[in-house]
């Protein structure tokens, strides 16, 4: 750490004329740039004891090494000197708006014989027009093709461009009417450029004479019996309208501005502006940036203006409206009125509409800060700050860097499945995540369903402990509970993807040593169910009955969000704003999201599937021709075995299996037409269970099938 003393300049070396001054460290790399109305007293202010600075510029000046300074004649020069060395030497401890994004603009091409309307990113070209930005290039998308019906400016390329004038035919937009087509000359180059002109015009929010002027002459048309032009006209005037509606009105007519609003806090800052021209928004952009200086507001908006038009990829508006005005701003407001070559009002807003929409633009900046300290606490902070609530609130030794959590779904008790979701230091782990059908038993139980699930899963355990050697598996309490999915079954072979009745489990890479699945191989620290009292009872008895004692349990009810322990008659009631509460809500919704979309999955198939879904040896293609074949179902079973062979891809030993199974079935329910009651028993479907009431009753349709 350097003594600011031993690079501090000569008393009077300094001189009073403005000037930018540059802090260098030992190794010559520049770490701070400023600027000055008069540099002696400003850079005297950064060698008066460390203890008078603020830390930020103590850190700066204990870093540096030398100082010099350059004189200029002016305070616009000066802040024009400035912004040039910060972004040439790019300076540490100088504030940097970080812009994550390159944000697109609309940019008509009026430099070109054939100017072309298109999507333009980075800095501004001469003769080109730009509209924007914009948030997304989508939103400009949609925008230039409601506007090409009515402006039918070129969009293609050069290429394509010199291509179709060689072979004399316009591309597709040519054809459908959204392009001139000036490549094959259906229209001179000068009515070409009256159609650009016009776009920009109608962009810049001269809307209001078109619209009329469009409304005078669908009016004429129709008068003169032009029912067609007429019709055209009014649909030209709904796809502008549709245009202008994408970008609310919010000022007058006439005014052209860049609203500009900060949010910061001791550390970070956040801008946000606003661009309206013609009265309307026509794009948003943000930064967020360390206070790595010692700055106030009115530095950070003198900052925010420099990076917004200094490069010279903004334009600048005849009005410029801040939180704050720099100190000085004459200077600041020259510079811009040199940028603009006229008049710039550089001022805060009192009252009226323009001060409204100065408060949308600092809330918006507000969100953007705290959305930007969410992302960066989202990887360390509150996830470590949520387990160590949840570990202090259960009493745990140790934070629970691994959560499993189940929940049962079911319809009016068919279809009963189980889901298990992991969560590892607060995030969720897809690739462990496991299904499971409950085949113990029968009917509706949840407490039942999950203490089979939990002594399923910890079995599991006990097994690939046992392969390691690390433990023996205890004999099972209940012999005839069946095998998990790729557990072997009683004949030795595994059972997994090819059971009849669906994979339990998704079952994930094998031991390369081993061959088998080693994901049951973790236990977790921390043991989540749905539930409240008895769910929790009914884990810990499956866990006890197996052993284990090393893993915390608990169960998290819907209906108070209270956390229940084993063998205790009163929940623990985590606060509504505990980190740790919210992180046992997202693993429990997780679970149940991942049961009922299994569930959902499930009993859609079952509803779904027809009477040669099951039939041996009869796969896909082979269904569809012989219901092509014979029309109906109805028909289908009334053929013979000689007739089902006559079908092309079918068989005699296939045949008569297909005989043989719709004989033995009695004919399913005949689907009814509920508009007009007539029974349509050509293509009967099962029948099945009426939709329940319970909390897991889906829609009957097919849902989306999620795979971890």
């Amino acid at each position: 750490m350097a003594d600011p003393s031993t690079y501090r300049p000569a008393p009077g070396a300094i001189p009073t004329s403005p000037g930018v001054y540059k802090f260098r460290d030992a190794h010559g790399r520049v770490i701070y740039v400023g600027k000055a109305k008069s540099l002696r007293p400003r850079l005297s202010s950064y060698f008066q004891d460390l203890a008078g600075l603020h830390p930020r510029t103590a850190t700066m000046v204990t870093t540096a090494a030398s100082v010099e300074w350059t004189v200029v004649a002016t305070e616009v020069e000066a802040l024009q000197l400035e912004y040039s060395w910060i972004k040439e030497f790019d300076p540490r401890f100088n504030v940097k708006y970080r812009d994550d994004k390159s944000y697109p603009e609309l940019a008509v091409t009026l430099n070109e014989e054939y100017p072309r309307v298109q999507v333009m990113r980075g800095a501004h070209k001469k003769g080109v027009r730009y509209f924007g930005p914009y948030g997304h290039a989508w939103a400009i998308r949609e925008t230039v093709d409601l506007l090409l019906r009515v402006f039918p400016v070129r969009t293609c390329s050069n290429g394509v461009f010199k291509r179709a004038r060689q072979v004399g035919r316009p591309c597709l937009l040519g054809y459908i009417g959204k392009c001139a087509a000036p490549c094959v000359g259906k229209v001179s180059a000068e009515e070409h450029r009256e159609l650009a002109e016009d776009f920009c015009d109608f962009m810049a929010g001269r809307t209001g004479n078109y619209l009329r002027r469009l409304e005078e002459q669908m009016r004429e048309a129709a008068a003169d019996l032009e029912y067609e032009k007429a019709g055209r006209l009014r649909d030209d005037i709904g796809a502008l309208k549709r245009a202008m509606e994408k970008n609310a009105i919010v000022l007058a007519d006439a005014t052209d501005a860049d609203l500009l609003a900060l949010a910061e806090d001791e550390l970070e800052a956040s801008v946000q502006i606003f661009h309206v021209r013609g009265g309307r928004v026509r794009g948003q952009r943000g930064w967020v940036t360390d206070k790595v200086e010692d700055v106030d507001t009115a530095a950070l908006v003198e900052h925010a203006l420099q990076q917004l038009y200094g490069g010279g990829d903004g334009a600048v508006p005849r009005e410029v409206l801040v939180p704050a005005l720099p100190e000085p701003a004459e200077p600041v407001r020259e510079w811009l009125t040199g940028l603009r070559g006229s008049q710039v009002d550089l001022r805060i807003p009192q009252r009226g509409d323009k001060k409204d929409l100065m408060a949308t633009v600092q809330r918006n900046a507000q969100q953007a800060l705290a959305l930007h300290k969410t992302k960066r606490a989202s990887d360390l902070t509150t996830r470590s700050r949520a387990l160590q609530e949840i570990a202090d609130a259960l009493e745990l030794d140790s934070v629970p860097l691994r959560i499993e959590c189940f929940d049962i779904s079911h319809l009016q008790g068919e279809d009963v499945v189980a889901s298990m979701v992991v969560f590892e230091d607060g995030l969720a782990r897809k690739s462990e995540y496991r299904r499971f059908q409950i085949k113990g038993f029968e009917g509706q139980d949840d407490v039942r369903s999950m203490h089979e699930v939990i002594g399923r899963r910890f079995r599991r355990y006990l097994q690939e402990r046992e392969q390691t050697g690390e433990w023996a598996v205890p004999e099972a309490d209940d012999p005839g509970a069946p095998a998990e999915a790729g557990a072997p079954g009683p004949h030795g072979a595994a059972r997994g993807s090819d059971d009849p009745d669906g994979p339990e489990v998704v079952v994930g890479p094998v031991d390369p040593e081993t061959g088998r699945p080693r994901r049951f191989a973790y236990p977790p620290q921390l043991l989540v169910v749905d539930g409240g009292q008895p769910q929790v009872a009914a884990a810990k008895r499956a866990l006890d009955e197996l052993g284990i004692d090393d893993v915390a349990l608990c169960g998290l009810a819907k209906r108070l969000e209270e956390v229940w322990l084993p063998g205790e008659d009163d929940p623990v009631v985590l606060p509504r704003s505990s980190e740790g509460l919210y992180l046992l809500q997202r693993v429990r919704d997780e679970a149940h999201r991942f049961a009922i979309t299994y569930q959902r999955s499930k009993r859609s198939k079952r509803l779904t599937a027809g009477e040669l879904d099951s039939v041996p040896g009869l796969g896909e293609t082979r269904r569809q021709a012989l219901l092509k074949h014979f029309g109906s179902l109805k028909k289908l079973r009334l053929a013979t075995v000689d007739e089902l062979c006559a079908v092309p891809g079918i068989g005699r030993r296939t045949a008569e299996t297909v005989a043989a199974a719709l004989s033995s079935r009695p004919s399913a329910t005949p689907a009814v037409n509920t508009a007009t009651g007539e029974i349509i028993d050509d293509g009967a479907v099962p029948a099945g269970p009426a939709a329940g009431t319970g909390t897991d009753a889906a829609p009957q349709t097919a849902p989306f099938q999620e795979t971890p």
